[in-house]
């Protein structure tokens, strides 16, 4: 499935627009059994485990982690992430650990940026940057000087 949806958005003789995908995306999870009840349950636990635990800090945190740590059906977990949240599994990781590494760079600048890309559940220099700049347009040393000098 996975493949034929990149095809058909890679390919120059078939347009796909985000309603076909959406609908594709749908009949990925037709058999679910996900009520949206359980689905608000689940993003409701997913934003407990990371705003509350901090589970993003876990530099060896997947899918299934998160799926044990609120006792959830992995597949269920997934499907309300790309439904529900419009984001997978390490886009959402990735927003929650620069969310802290930005505050981490304003309120401690003592630490250097590899303190805080360790601090916040990174374990690579290019990850860490890559994440960020594509977050915030800069890297995290710019961040820091431009928002130091702004204020």
């Amino acid at each position: 499935m996975k493949k034929l949806i990149q095809y058909l958005f890679s390919s120059g003789n078939v347009l796909m627009n985000q309603a076909s995908y959406n609908s594709l995306n749908s009949l990925k999870y037709e058999k679910s059994g996900l009520s949206l009840r359980e689905a608000v349950e689940i993003t409701n636990e997913i934003k407990t485990a990371f705003e509350h635990d901090k589970l993003y800090k876990n530099n060896a945190v997947g899918l299934g982690d998160l799926s044990k740590h609120i006792s959830r059906d992995r597949y269920k977990v997934s499907q309300v992430l790309n439904e529900y949240m419009s984001k997978n599994f390490y886009a959402l990781l990735n927003q929650y650990r620069i969310t802290e590494a930005k505050d981490l760079l304003l309120s401690q600048p003592f630490l250097s940026v590899k303190a805080i890309m360790y601090e916040v559940g990174f374990n690579s220099k290019t990850s860490f940057y890559g994440a960020f700049k594509k977050e915030t347009g800069l890297s995290p040393n710019d961040f820091r000087s431009f928002a130091l000098h702004a204020s």
